[in-house]
């Protein structure tokens, strides 16, 4: 059946627009032809001819679309997957995982200018427990601080973050298990709440909207969390951010885990000594709360603009500063590289509420992120 064939004989009805797409289809895309047809050969580069003009007609169409040049690629990463792909499990991999990341992005969207605290621990630390009441007195303590909080809406350590922070100042990425399937009550009908099926969607939205993250003692699932994270910022696939290992009131919890990477790992030169400035083991709230209110007391974010590392600072530093910087870290500067002040860069300027702020313009080497963390320590010092 040709398209038209659905939509009646009210043509007039369709803009000229939706004529020059059914004109399209029926053209190329006719039953008879789709039966002598042999699977066409389908590519991101603009050179897939009719289909290249549908895609283009569809997002017309639609309309409101703001990144024309992802979502073209997103539609022909279908289309590759629906012809190379018939696996069902494989194809409904490929679905899930968009559509919960779309809605990852559609429900953190409007809080992206809201500084944000990814919280783990164990979901079985139990109310009364000291542990319990101190993840509840940090959600309390950063929501004061107009910090908004990330847990993975379970209970435990989960529960005590969202009970401090309060419903206003929490989101919720829960995980589909059989023996969990509810969010804490806390969260539970929260607008900001989402839950997801497959773990690996869920890291991304943990790490990816993360100022800040705050491990509390836990399990398999909270050492997990913190190896990933130190992973990711190590390799520098993830920013700089604030890594607090919260301990318990014995302050003994993190400090075998620590013993275990200088003894072990360290001593076996599996990681560097600089690794260690990526996170910071503490024994307080208060503390930890300082740790990632001064982490942005004059650093405010980052970015890579051809090859260059570009950070984004609250207040200028004066060129003594720079210069000081540019001794103590120049083991990490490119050869004839340097550390320079600078405005926005051209290639920021789609960033326009940041535009106002100073600069700094690293040669950086993209490989000692522990001395990058440290640098950025630095740069709060002043």
């Amino acid at each position: 059946m040709r398209l038209h064939q659905f939509k009646g004989n009210n043509h007039s009805s369709f803009s000229t627009n939706n004529q020059r797409w059914l004109t399209i289809y029926n053209n190329y895309f006719s039953t008879d032809q789709q039966e002598h047809r042999e699977t066409m050969k389908i590519n991101f580069s603009k050179n897939n001819g009719p289909i290249d003009e549908i895609i283009e007609q569809l997002m017309e169409t639609a309309g409101g679309i703001r990144r024309p040049e992802y979502i073209r690629e997103m539609i022909i990463a279908s289309l590759k997957a629906g012809q190379e792909d018939d696996e069902s499990a494989d194809l409904k991999l490929m679905n899930t995982t968009l559509k919960e990341m779309r809605f990852t992005s559609k429900v953190f969207g409007p809080y992206r200018n809201v500084r944000k605290v990814t919280v783990f621990g164990s979901a079985r630390t139990q109310p009364g427990d000291p542990l319990y009441e101190l993840a509840k007195l940090f959600g309390k303590k950063l929501a004061d601080a107009g910090y908004m909080i990330i847990t993975g809406g379970g209970g435990g350590i989960m529960q005590a973050a969202n009970e401090g922070a309060g419903s206003e100042h929490s989101f919720s990425v829960n995980i589909r298990l059989p023996f969990e399937e509810r969010p804490n009550l806390v969260v539970e009908g929260n607008p900001r709440q989402i839950t997801y099926k497959y773990f690996f969607n869920r890291k991304v939205a943990f790490l990816k909207e993360a100022d800040a993250v705050a491990l509390f003692p836990g399990g398999f699932g909270t050492l997990d969390e913190a190896m990933e994270t130190l992973t990711l910022v190590q390799t520098g696939k993830r920013n700089p951010l604030p890594l607090v290992l919260v301990d318990d009131p014995d302050c003994s919890y993190w400090i075998h885990l620590i013993k275990l990477l200088e003894e072990e790992l360290l001593a076996r030169d599996y990681i560097c000594r600089s690794d260690f400035a990526l996170f910071e083991r503490v024994c307080s709230v208060d503390t930890a709360v300082e740790k990632i209110k001064h982490f942005y007391r004059r650093y405010h974010s980052m970015r890579y603009v051809h090859g260059q590392l570009v950070i984004r600072l609250t207040s200028q530093l004066s060129s003594n500063d720079i210069r000081e910087l540019r001794d103590r870290f120049h083991d990490i500067i490119m050869p004839e590289g340097s550390i320079a002040a600078s405005g926005a860069l051209e290639a920021e300027m789609d960033d326009a509420d940041i535009i106002h702020l100073p600069r700094l313009v690293i040669d950086f080497n993209r490989r000692d992120f522990g001395r990058l963390r440290s640098l950025i320590d630095a740069i709060n010092d002043f």
